[in-house]
């Protein structure tokens, strides 16, 4: 016997979050983790690219990982103890700075603001950048309504500093020149 994908119940515009309790699929609560899964989406189509070596794929399988985990804890009414839910802590935050640092040190000291393109894989990271920047607004807006674990917006937020850098990096790597914004002053 297989499981059916659709199940009907969100059919009026509600669904369930981990617990139980309907909420309106418009809440902010699964606009939070509706953008954590696209940008772990995002993520996974750079990851595929040919380019991206594979130590800078298993950084984006880590980080796939713990947006999952981030995800269900989105997921999740306040206080639900249904099962044990995987956790986001400061030595998760501690290893994006770790990365974001190494490679910040690779590259040319930024004087500019950077168009993003240049190359599929460039372009690709400054879409988790602003999808995950997307996702931070989102989450944002949620912990002004309830609590959300208090390691959660740091996290995303140190990622999308990370996308920022890795677009850097792999212009680097591909030997793809970086386009300053230079803007354009009307006469």
């Amino acid at each position: 016997m297989s499981i059916k994908i659709y199940t009907k119940t969100g059919d009026k515009g509600q669904t369930s979050l981990l617990g139980g309790k309907k909420v309106a699929k418009s809440s902010i609560r699964i606009e939070s983790y509706g953008n954590i899964d696209e940008l772990n989406s995002f993520i996974g189509l750079l990851k595929d690219q040919p380019e991206v070596e594979a130590k800078i794929k298993q950084q984006f399988y880590w980080i796939q990982e713990h947006l999952f985990s981030i995800g269900s804890i989105l997921a999740s009414e306040n206080g639900f103890s249904g099962f044990e839910l995987p956790q986001i802590g400061e030595t998760h935050i501690k290893q994006l700075e770790v990365w974001i640092d190494k490679y910040t040190t690779e590259l040319p000291e930024l004087k500019n603001f950077i168009l993003p393109g240049g190359h599929q894989v460039v372009s690709l990271c400054h879409v988790c950048r602003t999808v995950c920047r997307r996702a931070e607004r989102s989450i944002t807006q949620l912990h002004s309504e309830e609590p959300v674990d208090e390691h959660i917006i740091p996290f995303i937020n140190r990622l999308s500093d990370y996308f920022f850098v890795m677009s850097r990096k792999m212009s680097q790597i591909l030997q793809i020149a970086e386009v300053p914004w230079k803007p354009q002053l009307d006469d």
